[in-house]
């Protein structure tokens, strides 16, 4: 290792902290930059690393998700945020979902405590003059570093939104008005199903749909990811929409009928004591006293207390397309790398993983070699490349999907997905040993 490299990360989220812990692991310096407490989002409320915001879980378990075979790939190539986030588990079926308090903690103490890590709680307003630099800022970087990037790259840049389902007290819940499965009866029993009629679907609907939400700012543009659509823009798609999203009573049948419910809201467990509970798919732009009036008419929710109310924020995200490699490196200025949703991936695995390709990058650069992207066959390295590739018109998010990875020739949709996923592992298996 070259004596007195340091490296300078800004932002200790998700992506920031994996990338710092990567480079520490290296025996590289960082200087860390994090403005929280000084300065903090409208979406972050502690001064922890990596803090969810949103959701509490990682996603599915199964490499036969997207998710999960992303989560297998990053054990294999030694993420120091997945181990993190296994010991702050919760259940959640074949779900990652985590105590959101205990791994921040987690994070924020493998941080503090890695060789050579200095932390500086102060705002960056401009790219740092330094030969290793990791800009994990964020999606909702403050606007001085936001217009540093602009003009470094010389446009605009595009934004989204992204939305926060709300959690409720589990004592709060009328005893007895749910009953405790996971879909199709896969897992250990994580979920708590709220049934609805028909009748009572169709009330719910109508105040879903007649809600007062918060109203956009005058110069703001609603682009709402796929992902995170607020469910009363999922509802006005149709009637039915619902019932085919978030709402889905597939594969959840009722013990106590037998039968499979019109509707069914799931509350998934969101800390360890189970003392919570997250509206699970109910992302909302909804005003605070609408969402009580509204998911109120849940049954069972009728006296719920909510610890969290839904929101929406503003995520904004540079075109990778343009700007940057597989590797998460700027064209044309080496040493420089982003990392995190900044870059265009959406998810918290997306996020971390993007982490680990722009730490490891920086540390082949620390080295003298040129940074090499990932196998296109293994899903880190297809939604790096997927992310990055050159393409005409504004840029979407993109998080871990089967549809990323080169096809193969199998018959079958859940054989495919196996096949793509024994070569991806298989492909990650081989880098793994040689990755800096």
């Amino acid at each position: 290792m070259p004596e007195g490299v340091r490296a300078t990360v800004v932002g200790a989220g998700l992506a920031g902290s994996e990338a710092t812990l990567r480079l520490a692991r290296a025996g590289i310096g960082v200087d860390l930059f994090e403005m929280r407490p000084g300065k903090s989002t409208e979406a972050h409320r502690t001064e922890r690393f990596a803090e969810l915001v949103c959701s509490n879980s990682l996603g599915s378990e199964e490499v036969v998700s997207g998710k999960g075979l992303l989560k297998e790939e990053l054990r294999l190539l030694g993420s120091a945020l997945i181990p993190i986030a296994e010991a702050a588990r919760v259940p959640a079926g074949k779900a990652l979902a985590v105590d959101r308090e205990r791994f921040a903690q987690g994070v924020t103490e493998a941080v503090r405590s890695a060789p050579g890590v200095r932390v500086f709680e102060e705002e960056v307003t401009g790219i740092p003059d330094a030969p290793l630099v990791v800009l994990a800022c964020g999606p909702l970087a403050p606007e001085p570093i936001v217009s540093a990037i602009r003009e470094l790259l010389g446009d605009a840049g595009f934004y989204f939104y992204d939305a926060i389902s709300p959690i409720v007290d589990a004592a709060s819940i009328a005893p007895g008005a749910g009953y405790v499965a996971d879909r199709y009866g896969a897992g250990t029993g994580d979920y708590l199903n709220l049934p609805m009629d028909r009748e009572q679907y169709a009330r719910f609907l109508d105040a879903l749909l007649s809600a007062k939400t918060v109203p956009l700012r005058d110069f703001e543009e609603a682009r709402y990811f796929e992902g995170c659509m607020p469910v009363e823009e999922i509802a006005r798609r149709g009637p039915e929409t619902l019932l085919f999203g978030p709402l889905r009573p597939v594969g959840l049948r009722d013990p106590r009928t037998g039968r499979i419910p019109h509707a069914v809201l799931q509350l998934r467990k969101e800390n360890a004591q189970g003392s919570m509970f997250n509206l699970v798919g109910f992302q909302t732009r909804m005003t605070y006293p609408e969402q009580k009036r509204v998911f109120s008419l849940v049954p069972g929710m009728e006296d719920a207390e909510f610890l969290r109310y839904g929101s929406v924020h503003r995520n904004g995200f540079l075109d990778a397309r343009r700007c940057l490699t597989p590797c998460m490196e700027l064209r044309g200025r080496p040493g420089l790398f982003f990392a995190g949703q900044i870059t265009g991936v959406e998810g918290y695995v997306e996020s971390i993983a993007s982490g680990l390709v722009a730490g490891a990058s920086a540390v082949a650069r620390a080295l003298g070699r040129e940074p090499r992207p990932f196998p296109p066959e293994s899903m880190v390295g297809a939604l790096m490349a997927h992310v990055t590739a050159p393409g005409e018109g504004d840029p979407q998010p993109m998080n871990a999907n089967f549809g990323l990875l080169p096809e193969v020739a199998v018959r079958g949709k859940k054989d495919r997905k196996g096949r793509k996923a024994e070569i991806a592992l298989d492909a990650v298996r081989k880098v793994a040993p040689s990755l800096p």
